[in-house]
């Protein structure tokens, strides 16, 4: 402002918009005697104006400004001036780089456009900016943008331009569109009661949740309302019930804030739910600003180019909040949605819910979900992060997915965490969920049961090898990638070193080795020593069997066999185990073995699976003590002991003897063949076969579930294909009837030889203890000793037939119901013990 050449400008141009255009000499000897009066108090003014501070309220655009000048003055009838004004403009334009070139022009611009638009909402009777009018007490005159414009009044006329061409002055000589647009304003205030400005800051209050002066809350609508008896036209009321919906939306999720933040205890809000309400207040921390700044313009409107018609606007019109309320409307509603979809859930819950609003196509919503949700996920995600590296579950508000319980050291790995469905976010896939799950079970397995830390290294070095691939060394939501890979890495390295534990420090494979040999009698010096030394303890009533004395023997049948050079730490775990019994029960009813699997191999010899052990080694020990009574019949009916009975020298006794013994014999053979034949397959096809496959799944295990698996399916391969599945009852139950009634045949074989052999010694004159009935039965002579001895072979032969009828009757009903079982290998034993069609034969026959 101290440069005089500007200062000459200054002043040339304020005395231009005091001096008048009319041609009269009167009109101008008074505008100049009038500009004269009014320059010092005018040019004061514009010095005082351009040396303030002061800038627009709009954006600089130079070229926008340039054509709403130009677009003015066409609408206005003066196309040769907006032709002009663009040939001056882009004259201006060209001189920019110049010396001395105007360098602000959107300033100069805007200045004159403004001085012209003041000087027109001065008078609103004019349509165009007049060159006669005098400057308005306390400002400057409108600018005269054409010293010969036509007269708004005046019909429309042609004149000349610049270069001599007849230009159109204006498309409307009547101005019947001005005049439509009055009487229309007239019409617009006459159904009006309520000025715009005051619709306005009632609706910025109702979007702030408070009731204005016409605009309240009514609870019965749920809503802001106007009243019904305010007299608006009906587009008004239907535009501000639309923007005061934003404050119904503002009520709610306001509402759902501080209801969240004020409850107690905090469980029920818990740190997501603490992490969403923040998020939100943040969200009305931005819409804060954006009303303080919509109540700032309402409170101080901006003058701006009104309409045609010449009436003044304000800045803050319905219509203009309705475009600055448009993106926040959408964020506002969405966040009330989501408030009423989270209402009454937290944790994962809640974030899966919000994560389902994220699926959008428009990308405004997809940014702010993506915004809201890194911030709830937050949580959830560092725990996580803990859980998979530390073993660590910070979960005090019981908002993770992963759920833990307090059981005992053997139960940890089984029933210690579990996974709760309802809390699992819809962004994590369940099978990562369980890698998640295995991962902090593992860390916690090692530390607990296995008092082992070396899986703090191994986690450490997934902390650095994965943390390079995030951005900031965290997750977040959306970095599902980084987050699987965290999970999969941390869970490979941390079960290798798991298994390796297992299988090195706890030498698991050695122990099950162990119980397959003595739980399943696969040490065959050990179990046939042990039947040959407990059987005199184990014929006798078990209420009278001595724990301890079972103890001795077992240990005695371990230092006579080869199981004396297995390791002792092993020895040590097998156990005498008498079951529950009764008055009526024997000892080879109640007696078992057991194997003491400690920390932490009781993770997969838990007390179920050891009672599922205890099954299959009693129906073992049954069919080893069947096989045993079998051979010591043997034992009894060898041919030297048969042959040196006195009595055999008889001719009928020793036909009747014979024949006797002969079905004796082919029972003991038909006995001795199934139970060997179903011997060899429960040993070898059963035992064998499933422990080769279980050696090869326990090798390849990757993790403590793969190996809890094998394991299972090894029992479960025993148990089928043992007969002692679930679908197996029947077949089974006449199996047993099958082995009781071998086990009658060897007692009743037992008294019977025992009589001929008391016989025998009585023909010799020679018994164990002499009595007078028996001295005078051998005084009796020999026919006596032939007729009690006929009576015990008839006896005997009879006893045979009933035994070989109930034999026969229940070997034929096993074979028939062993098609019908499932299990393939099943059938490969109806094979074993048919393989000549012997009983297809018989039963086809019948």
């Amino acid at each position: 402002m101290d440069d005089p050449k500007t200062l000459d400008l200054i002043k040339e141009l304020v005395l231009r918009l005091l001096s008048s255009s009319d041609p009269s000499a009167a009109a101008a000897a008074g505008a100049e005697a009038t500009a004269a009066a009014e320059l010092p108090r005018a040019l004061r003014f514009a010095h005082r104006l351009l040396s303030s501070r002061l800038s627009p309220s709009i954006a600089p655009d130079e070229a926008a400004m340039a054509e709403s000048i130009k677009r003015h003055l066409a609408v206005s009838g003066r196309s040769a001036d907006a032709l002009a004004f663009a040939d001056l403009h882009s004259k201006l334009a060209a001189r920019a780089a110049a010396p001395g070139a105007v360098r602000n022009r959107w300033s100069l611009l805007y200045l004159l456009k403004s001085l012209s638009d003041d000087r027109r909402h001065r008078d609103p009777h004019l349509l165009l900016p007049s060159s006669s009018c005098a400057a308005a007490p306390g400002g400057l005159p409108a600018l005269p943008l054409d010293n010969h414009s036509p007269s708004p009044r005046r019909p429309a006329r042609k004149t000349l331009g610049p270069s001599g061409g007849v230009l159109l002055v204006s498309k409307d000589p009547e101005n019947i569109r001005e005049i439509a647009l009055r009487e229309y304003a007239d019409l617009v205030m006459d159904e009006t009661e309520v000025s715009e400005s005051a619709l306005v800051r009632d609706v910025l209050y109702a979007c702030q949740g408070i009731d204005g002066r016409y605009v309240r809350f009514d609870k019965i609508s749920d809503g802001y309302d106007l009243p019904e008896s305010l007299k608006l036209p009906r587009s008004t009321k239907t535009l501000v019930r639309k923007l005061c919906e934003m404050g119904f939306l503002f009520r709610k999720v306001r509402g759902y804030i501080t209801e969240s933040m004020s409850r107690f205890p905090a469980e029920e809000v818990g740190t997501v739910g603490q992490a969403f309400c923040s998020a939100l207040q943040d969200e009305l921390s931005d819409y804060y600003k954006l009303l303080a700044v919509l109540e700032s313009q309402s409170l101080n409107p901006i003058p701006t180019p009104g309409s045609d018609s010449g009436v003044p606007g304000n800045y803050l019109s319905l219509r203009r909040l309705a475009v600055w309320l448009a993106e926040p409307f959408v964020r506002m509603r969405l966040m009330a949605v989501l408030v009423d979809g989270c209402r009454g859930l937290r944790g994962g819950a809640m974030a899966g819910a919000i994560h389902s609003q994220a699926q959008h196509g428009d990308p405004l919503v997809r940014d702010f979900m993506g915004r809201l949700l890194r911030r709830v996920c937050s949580p959830l995600f560092e725990m996580v992060r803990s859980w998979v590296l530390e073993g660590e579950l910070e979960d005090v508000f019981a908002e993770f997915f992963i759920l833990s319980q307090p059981v005992k050291a053997e139960s940890l790995w089984r029933e210690g965490y579990r996974i709760q469905s309802a809390m699992l976010p819809s962004f994590i896939s369940p099978t990562l969920a369980q890698r998640i799950l295995r991962t902090g079970k593992s860390i916690n397995f090692l530390r607990v049961c296995c008092e082992d830390n070396g899986w703090a290294e191994a986690a450490a070095e997934v902390a650095a090898l994965v943390g390079t691939t995030t951005r900031r060394g965290g997750l977040e939501y959306g970095e599902t990638d980084a987050l699987e890979a965290l999970v999969v890495e941390a869970a490979k390295r941390i079960d290798r070193h798991l298994m390796d534990v297992i299988r090195k420090r706890y030498r698991f494979k050695d122990h099950c080795l162990a119980i397959k040999q003595y739980l399943l009698l696969g040490q065959g010096d050990f179990v046939q020593y042990l039947m040959d030394i407990v059987g005199p303890e184990l014929s006798e009533p078990a209420n009278t069997i001595s724990s301890f004395q079972l103890a001795g023997l077992l240990e005695t049948a371990i230092r006579a066999s080869n199981a004396q050079y297995d390791d002792r730490d092993i020895l040590d775990r097998l156990k005498v185990k008498m079951m529950d019994h009764g008055d009526g029960d024997r000892g080879w009813d109640v007696f078992s073995l057991e194997y003491d699997a400690r920390v932490p191999l009781d993770t997969v010899f838990t007390a179920s699976v050891m009672k599922r052990y205890l099954k299959i080694f009693n129906f073992l020990w049954k069919l080893k003590r069947v096989e045993h009574a079998l051979t010591g019949l043997w034992k009894t009916m060898k041919p030297n002991r048969i042959i040196s009975c006195a009595f055999a020298k008889e001719g009928s006794i020793k036909a009747q003897f014979v024949s006797v013994l002969r079905k004796c014999q082919v029972l003991w053979n038909e006995m001795n063949h199934f139970v060997t034949n179903f011997e060899y397959y429960i040993m070898f096809e059963v035992l064998e076969v499933s422990w080769a496959h279980f050696s090869e799944e326990m090798d390849a295990a990757k993790d403590l579930d793969d190996l809890l698996t094998a394991h299972d399916k090894y029992l479960n391969s025993i148990a089928e294909k043992s007969l002692l599945g679930e679908r197996s009852h029947g077949v089974l139950k006449t199996l047993f009837a099958l082995f009781d009634i071998i086990l009658r045949f060897r007692s009743h074989s037992d008294r019977w030889f025992e009589r001929i052999h008391e016989l025998q010694l009585r023909g010799k004159g020679k018994t164990r203890t002499r009595s007078k009935e028996q001295d005078s039965w051998l005084d009796g002579g020999r026919k006596a000793m032939i007729q009690l001895a006929g009576e015990l072979l008839r006896k005997m032969g009879e006893d045979l037939d009933l035994i070989a009828i109930d034999y026969s009757a229940s070997l034929d009903d096993f074979i028939s119901q062993l098609p019908l079982q499932q299990h393939v290998d099943l059938k490969f034993l109806l094979f074993r013990l048919d393989f000549t069609e012997f009983y297809s034969g018989l039963s086809c026959s019948k």
